[in-house]
C-alpha cells in the first residue's frame, strides 16, 4: 500500500508540537491513531513502525513528547548520550504538561475530516502516555507496548496518578509486555493487572511475550525480536479493528 506522509505542527498551549502524520495515499476517512514514541522521540525506527501501522488502514499521528526546551524537534540517537538526554527530557516534564499536550494532539486528530475514531498506542514511556490518553472519553481503544512506570507512577518530573485513575478508562485496553523486561518485572506486571481489575476493567487484554526484552519492537540493537514485533503489530491491528 502506498502511503502519504507529512510533517505538521500541532498547536499546544503556548508552543508547537512537531509531529508526523502517515496514512494510506487516498482520501478515505479512517480511524486515527495517536502514537507515542519512546524517550528518543521521532526516530526513523519509530516512524518505520508507524508506517507499518498506517499500511493496515489507519491514519497515524506521531508527536514529539518533548515539545518544550532543548529537545523540541530533536530525534535522539540510540546511544548513551541519547539515552541520557531522553531521560533528562522526561525528568523535566511534569505530568500536567504531558496531559496538556495529549489533549492538544487528540483535539487535532478529532477535528481532521479524514479521521473517524480516536485510537492510541505507545512504546515504553509512550506506553505510559498512551495509558493516560485513554482517560479521554473520546478514545475508543488503546494499546500500550511495554509501558514503564505504571506500577510506581514514574513518568516525568513528579509522580503520576495513572493506575489510581484506571477507572477513568472507558475504551478498550490492550497491554503488551515482554517477560524479560527488567523495567516491568513479573511483580510489577501483577501490580498493574491487579489494579486494572480492581478498577473495574476485567476485560483488559494482557499479553506477556516469552523472552521479550524491553523495547523488543525497536528495530535497532540486540533487543529487537522481529518475530515478536510482527506478532505484536498483528495483535494491535486486530484489536484496533474491533475484535472483542
Amino acid at each position: 500500500m502506498k502511503l502519504r506522509e507529512e510533517r505538521v505542527s500541532i498547536p499546544g498551549a503556548g508552543h508547537e508540537i512537531k509531529s508526523v502524520v502517515i496514512s494510506p495515499a487516498d482520501d478515505t476517512p479512517r480511524p486515527g491513531v495517536l502514537l507515542y514514541t519512546d524517550i528518543f522521540q521521532l526516530t526513523e525506527s519509530t516512524l518505520r513502525t508507524a508506517r507499518r501501522l498506517a499500511a493496515s488502514g489507519f491514519l497515524v499521528c506521531v508527536p514529539e513528547i518533548y515539545p518544550r526546551g532543548d529537545l523540541a524537534g530533536v530525534a535522539l540517537e540510540f546511544d548513551d548520550d541519547g539515552k541520557a538526554r531522553g531521560l533528562a527530557g522526561a525528568a523535566s516534564m511534569p505530568t500536567a504538561q504531558f496531559d496538556e499536550d495529549r489533549t492538544s494532539a487528540l483535539d487535532y486528530l478529532a477535528t481532521r475530516p479524514d479521521v473517524t475514531d480516536l485510537l492510541v498506542t505507545g512504546f515504553c514511556i509512550g506506553g505510559h502516555l498512551a495509558f493516560r490518553a485513554a482517560f479521554d472519553e473520546r478514545v475508543a481503544a488503546t494499546v500500550c507496548f511495554y509501558p514503564t512506570g505504571l506500577q510506581d507512577g514514574k513518568l516525568g518530573a513528579d509522580v503520576a496518578d495513572s493506575l489510581s485513575r484506571a477507572s477513568d478508562i472507558k475504551g478498550r485496553l490492550l497491554v503488551v509486555f515482554g517477560s524479560s523486561d527488567p523495567h516491568v518485572p513479573a511483580d510489577a506486571r501483577l501490580q498493574v493487572i491487579s489494579a486494572l481489575y480492581a478498577a473495574g476493567l476485567p476485560d483488559t487484554e494482557l499479553h506477556v511475550y516469552a523472552g521479550g526484552e524491553h523495547a523488543f519492537m525497536r528495530d535497532i540493537g540486540v533487543r529487537h525480536d522481529p518475530e515478536l514485533t510482527d506478532l505484536a503489530l498483528r495483535e494491535a491491528v486486530s484489536f484496533f479493528s474491533g475484535r472483542s
